[in-house]
This record gives C-alpha cells, structure tokens and sequence, in this order.
C-alpha cells in the first residue's frame, strides 16, 4: 500500500506541475471548445481549452518508464493501447479545433480507428490468455471461456471507449467516475488473488495508482466551473484504460456492474435513437423517451446542476464498488 501511495502522489506531483503549462499552450494554440447548438446552455463554456487529457497521460507515460518492462507484457499493451486510442481522440480534438466546428472525425472512422485497436488487443489477449480465463463476480468462480475471450475482448474495449466518451460531458462526470472505477478495481484487482493467480496484478494496480493520482489532479482544474476539458483526448484514453485493464485483471465482467453510469450513458443514447426511429416509422413523426441524451443531459434539462449530476454518477459508482468489494471478502 505504501508503494502504491507513492507512485498516486508522485503521478499527482507531476501532474500538478504539468498542468499550468499545459492550460497555457493550449490557451496559445487556442485549442478552445466548440459548443454544439443542441447543448446552448453550455455556451458560456465556449473556448475552454480542450485536450486536457495530456495532463493525466502524459505522468503515465513518463512513470511508465519505471514499471514497466519485458515481464510485464500486458501492461505494456494496455498502456499502448490506451495511448493510441488518446492519440485518435487527439486527432478528433485537433480537426475541430482545425475547422472550428464539433464534428471531427466521422463516425466511420472513429469506429475503424478504435475497432482496429481492440482487434490487435483481443489477438494479442487471447495469445496470452489462451485458456479465456474470467472471474465471475457474486459467483466468486472462473470461466473458461477459451476463443470466445478474444471477440468479447474486442467488445469491451469498443463499447468503454465510446460509453466513456458519451459520459464526458459534464465537469468533473468522466474523470471522477472514471477515477473511482479505478480504485475500485485496484481493491478487486488485489482481493482476486485469493481465488486465482492475477497475470501482472502489481503492476496492473501501480498504473491503477499513476492514473487516480494525476486524475485527481485533473479534477482540480475540470470540477464546476471547469478552467480545461479533457476532449477525445482524455475520454478515448481513459475508455481505453479501463477497459484494457479491466480485461487483463481478469475482471472484464464486472464493466458490466461497477461501470454502470458508462453502460447507462451508452444505453440511454441507443433507447432515445432506436425509440425515436421506430415512432418516425410508425407514426410519421420522431418521439423521444428523455428530453435529451446521453441521460446527464436529460438531467440538466430537468434542471439538475452539473455539481449534483457528477455526485450523483460518482456515488453510485461508489456504491457499487463496495457492494463488489464485500461480495469478494
């Protein structure tokens, strides 16, 4: 526990020098936020600087240096991995920036872009984890799920990056979740050694520590009133993340329970389009199920403040995680 305090606070050290310059580069690139029309009640946010998420990625990558190596070749992967999904998300970021618009890069190539990552980590996963090994938790027991880790592989990380990317958009929502998820999951990580052996559990829960420290440094600077925005850049790297780590703890599952408010961010874009859809079909004219979606704008259409939103999200991923928690002891 101590070694892993040290690397969180030294990960929030860097991260807290890093950040001044960063905000002030960006402000000098006038990387600003573009505010969509739909969301005008955010357009006093107009301008913030965007790509924020180097600040958490870049002490990353730098304590990386010092944990990772030859004996530790799946975390090697989700680092990579995670950095190349921020990398897309940096290309987002800088072609609206570039065009002064919210579009970026089409769906379509977001989508080749992030299915062409997960496909080289399912293949890679599967290549080192042959036998599909997965705990199930509640259960307490492992499967063996053989080939089959490999496609389920591939769609975690799909759908984290993109529910992940759907939660980010209100101050403080993504990160806090994001870092909670985390702690969470380094306790699961830890806790999963009493029923099977963890490939590269220590220093899955070390980048678990790196990333909360310079995530809280983070949320210093993104909480109400936010002074910078993590952009595609965060967003798609922390997806990344948590979905890479997730899998390789062997606790790909438990995305499903402990990342609920994600799943819920997703599912409640999907209900609101399909729902919409069908009554245009039906009926000739387009319904909707929620005032607006993904569901945290829903909320602050009902006039809930982004501060409640985000205390709400996190404490649900709180409570969950400890219900995870408990059922391992």
């Amino acid at each position: 526990m101590k070694e892993l305090l040290l690397y969180a606070l030294s990960s929030f050290a860097v991260a807290l020098a890093l950040t001044p310059f960063i905000i002030m580069g960006l402000r000098r690139l006038k990387a600003g936020q573009e505010i969509l029309k739909y969301v005008d009640w955010h357009k006093s946010k107009g301008g913030t600087p965007t790509m924020g998420g180097l600040i958490f990625i870049i002490p990353l990558i730098l304590l990386s240096f010092f944990i990772l190596g030859s004996k530790t070749p799946l975390c090697n992967i989700a680092v990579l991995a995670s950095v190349s999904y921020g990398v897309l998300g940096f290309l987002d970021d800088y072609l609206k920036i570039k065009h002064k618009d919210n579009l970026g890069l089409r769906a379509y190539q977001k989508i080749i872009g992030q299915g062409g990552i997960a496909i080289l980590v399912a293949i890679f996963y599967y290549m080192a984890n042959p036998e599909g090994l997965i705990f199930v938790p509640f259960l307490n027991v492992t499967w063996n799920l053989g080939f089959w880790i490999a496609p389920i592989t591939f769609f975690v990380l799909v759908a984290t990056t993109n529910a992940v990317n759907l939660t980010d958009g209100v101050d403080g929502l993504a990160g806090s979740v994001s870092m909670w998820y985390l702690v969470i999951l380094g306790c699961l990580t830890i806790l999963l050694g009493k029923f099977t052996p963890v490939i590269e559990s220590k220093t899955i829960t070390i980048i678990i520590a790196i990333m909360c420290g310079s995530l809280l440094c983070y949320l210093l600077f993104n909480s109400n009133k936010a002074r910078v925005f993590m952009g595609d850049t965060g967003s798609l790297f922390l997806g990344g993340l948590v979905a890479t780590l997730s899998m390789f703890s062997g606790l790909g599952i438990v995305i499903l329970i402990l990342g609920a408010v994600f799943v819920w961010s997703a599912l409640s874009v999907i209900i609101q389009v399909a729902y919409f859809k069908y009554t245009k079909k039906r009926y000739g004219a387009g319904k909707r199920i929620f005032t607006m979606a993904p569901f945290h704008h829903h909320l602050e259409k009902s006039g809930w403040g982004e501060a409640r939103i985000g205390t709400l999200y996190t404490t649900i991923t709180i409570l969950i995680g400890v219900v995870c928690v408990l059922s391992m002891l």
